[in-house]
């Protein structure tokens, strides 16, 4: 987890900015996603993570912030389902 790029963080790589697509360049936008990545890395200790291929800022944005409302357990199933869907598309990827 923690060698996983933030959600909305500029400067990524070619996998990860082709996953991020959808989070745009608004200003507005990143800073709330900033704002609301360091909340959820203070509460749960690791980078927020969610398979961000298809969706866009606004719907990224809600479901990080459904997410704080979590136990830590809770959060730390959910967060490796979502590694699982990265990496489940990297290989598909790489298949293809």
């Amino acid at each position: 987890m923690a060698g996983h790029p933030r959600i909305g963080e500029r400067g990524l790589s070619g996998q990860s900015r082709r996953e991020q697509a959808g989070v745009g360049p608004d200003a507005g936008t990143v800073e709330a996603l900033g704002d609301a990545n360091a909340a959820y890395e203070d509460r749960f200790g690791h980078v927020f993570l969610i398979c961000a291929t298809g969706r866009g800022p606004d719907e990224i944005l809600a479901e990080l912030r459904r997410r704080m409302a979590h136990d830590p357990a809770t959060e730390l199933e959910l967060a490796a389902a979502e590694i699982g869907k990265i990496n489940a598309l990297r290989l598909r990827r790489l298949a293809a």
